[in-house]
């Protein structure tokens, strides 16, 4: 039997504050800006996928008369999510966000030997960092 998904072709998160969101994902992780709209949402290029970055006020409202038929959603508090990073630049990141001022909460082995690293976003989203091996990738 085939599998109709093929994997996931964008994330997203929920931010109050876009400018802040934009610095960081720009200017500390280093990814690359498609679009923004406003105040209402700012896109980045993620490897082989797309980060979604949105206002949840802007995107719980219904869209304008006119526009793109993308029915309303949004989430309150804190998202989760992970970047695939090599062993070898797994350090590198962990360098960037310390000179950047940004803490980690942790920085650990899984039981089969990946390693993952956590920090926070402006907006309070959980974000890792982890070898593909921790999915057997």
């Amino acid at each position: 039997m085939t599998r109709p998904i093929e994997g996931i072709l964008e994330t997203a998160l929920y931010v109050d504050d876009l400018d802040a969101a934009q610095a960081f994902y720009e200017g500390i992780l280093g990814l690359e800006t498609l679009s923004r709209a406003g105040d209402r949402h700012v896109f980045f290029r993620c490897g082989a996928g797309i980060l979604l970055l949105f206002n949840a006020q802007e995107t719980e409202k219904p869209a304008a008369a006119g526009a793109l038929p993308v029915p309303s959603h949004g989430s309150r508090g804190a998202g989760h999510m992970c970047f695939r990073v090599s062993a070898d630049n797994l350090d590198r990141m962990v360098e960037r966000l310390a000179a950047a001022g940004v803490p980690l909460e942790a920085d650990f082995r899984w039981p089969n030997g990946a390693r993952s690293i956590y920090f926070r976003d402006p907006a309070g989203n959980s974000l890792e960092c982890a070898e593909p091996a921790l999915w057997g990738l």
